[in-house]
């Protein structure tokens, strides 16, 4: 059985219905979540937000 605390970069199925991972993390390279206006990393936090223009 695989501990839940371990998060995955790999697409995930729920539902029938498949999520993609998303933008990698510049720093770790793992999958960020993309939250409102930001992306937040789950090892770093948020990484870039809408005021980020070099991006």
């Amino acid at each position: 059985m695989s501990d839940p605390s371990e998060a995955s970069d790999a697409a995930d199925v729920d539902d029938g219905v498949e999520t993609l991972p998303g933008r990698p993390c510049p720093i770790c390279e793992r999958s960020m979540d993309h939250r409102h206006c930001k992306y937040v990393c789950p090892e770093h936090g948020v990484i870039y937000d809408c005021s980020d223009t070099f991006w």
